[in-house]
Parts: C-alpha cells; sequence; structure tokens
C-alpha cells in the first residue's frame, strides 16, 4: 500500500491518502477468481453425485431374495416386471428367472439366474446375478425318489 500527501485547495493542512497498487489488485483478483471458481465446481461435482444417485436401477438381487424361500425347485423360466414388486421405483425395468438343474448327476442342485434389463438407454447392458440352491424337497428328474 502506497501513501502519499495530498493538500488541501488552501494549502493549509495535509491529509495521508492510502491506495492500493495495480499489483495489489490484481493478485487479490486472481486469488479470488481462483477461490470462486473452486466452490462453482465443487457445487457442480456435487450436482452430477445427487443426479446419478437419484437415477436407480433395480438390483437383480431383489428377484433372487424373493425366490431364496422356496422350498422346492423346478426347472423354470419366469419373467415380469419390476411394477409388480415396487410400483414407482423402478418404470421401464423388466427381469427374467432361468432355473436349471446345476448337472445331470444331481437333482438337487440348481442353478438360477436373473437377468435385469430395461427401456432406458444408460449405456450399461443388462445386469445379470446367477447363484445355486440346493434343494432336496424338488422332485427328481431322473424319476428316483427323493431322499
Amino acid at each position: 500500500m502506497k501513501t502519499g500527501q495530498n493538500s488541501t485547495i488552501s494549502g493549509a493542512r495535509s491529509v495521508a491518502v492510502r491506495a492500493f497498487s495495480l499489483l495489489e489488485v490484481m493478485v487479490a483478483s486472481a486469488i479470488f477468481f481462483m477461490v470462486a471458481f473452486a466452490i462453482l465446481e465443487m457445487v457442480t461435482r456435487a450436482l452430477v453425485g445427487v443426479r446419478a444417485i437419484q437415477h436407480r436401477e433395480p438390483d437383480p438381487g431383489i428377484i433372487l431374495a424373493m425366490f431364496s424361500t422356496n422350498k422346492a425347485w423346478e426347472e423354470m423360466t419366469l419373467s415380469g416386471n419390476y411394477e409388480d414388486i415396487a410400483p414407482g421405483m423402478y418404470p421401464g425395468y423388466r427381469w427374467k428367472l432361468v432355473a436349471r438343474r446345476y448337472m445331470e448327476t444331481n437333482d438337487y442342485l440348481f442353478d438360477v439366474g436373473v437377468v435385469s434389463y430395461g427401456d432406458r438407454k444408460s449405456g450399461r447392458g443388462p445386469a445379470v446375478v446367477s447363484t445355486q440352491f440346493f434343494s432336496p424337497n424338488s422332485k427328481p428328474a431322473s424319476g428316483l425318489k427323493a431322499p
């Protein structure tokens, strides 16, 4: 900051005037705008994150959880709409469940897969989840008696 002498019109007294130099103003402005743009970028990233959270895609595990309480499995193919399970949460999404015997020699182990897909073009393919269920209460395919 520079100080200088300034005299009044009558010249009787002098007053000291203080002012910032152009360099000091430019440095302060640069720091202010760097902080302002950093805060603006943080807000923008936060809004993008909130948008990503709001777009919900269903997890195929929801369907597996529904059918995990089955006491007896059989080979089957089922399909449905997520609107039947959770109305309003996943509009436009569908699922397909396929249950097959895991091996020909084991009548009680089933390989169960669920494919979840939707009408939206999110850039992702269908979500696939697969698991196995042991079900001793199932009817054997080979015609042998159940244990």
